[in-house]
């Protein structure tokens, strides 16, 4: 594994990026997390959130202690990395459908759906801030990015499996990693 990187898993909320920090964490990596948010009936094996993330902008000095570690973050906070550091993104991509059909349910169960945008407009907000943010980590020097497809984590987690271990430097555990998807938790299907 390439010590000197801050390994993350990023994507849009509900992407599998849950999942994905699970595989790896299965896998042998560290994961940076605080858990103070606990597993639900949303994520019922736990969000593996590091809170401090979320202020990466303002205060960057997490960022240092994470190199061979991985942390999970949204797709929004990658453009506040500090640029000194060497990144490699394992970055969730899934059907926009299911993204938001799966926020809805979280968010209705919390009692906080109040969107004032259709889904059309949501999918092709997020198609517009994927794009960019694509468009953004292909220019910057300092990132390495695996671009992984939900359903194949979920459908074909071996294959997966290995590729993950390759991008990572070879020295992850491939089995224990193709074990980890679990197809009955995929309840928002397209």
């Amino acid at each position: 594994m390439p010590e000197k990187s801050v390994i993350i898993v990023s994507g849009l909320p509900r992407s599998g990026t849950s999942l994905m920090m699970q595989m790896l964490d299965a896998g042998g990596l560290e994961p940076l997390t605080d858990n103070i948010r606990e597993a639900d009936v949303d994520n019922p094996r736990g969000y593996y959130e590091f809170e401090a993330v979320k202020q990466v902008a303002n205060e960057a000095t997490w960022v240092a202690h994470a190199r061979g570690k991985v942390v999970k973050m949204v797709y929004r906070l990658l453009y506040d990395l500090p640029a000194a550091f060497r990144y490699r993104v394992v970055f969730m991509r899934r059907n926009l459908n299911e993204v938001i059909a799966s926020q809805d349910e979280m968010l209705q169960r919390r009692g906080k759906n109040d969107s004032r945008l259709t889904h059309e407009q949501l999918i092709q907000a997020y198609r517009r801030e994927l794009g960019h943010v694509e468009g953004w980590l292909a220019g910057q020097p300092n990132f390495s990015v695996l671009y992984v497809d939900h359903a194949e984590a979920l459908h074909e987690p071996r294959r997966l499996a290995e590729k993950l271990n390759e991008f990572l430097g070879g020295n992850l555990n491939v089995e224990q990693m193709a074990r980890v998807p679990d197809p009955s938790l995929h309840r928002q299907r397209q």
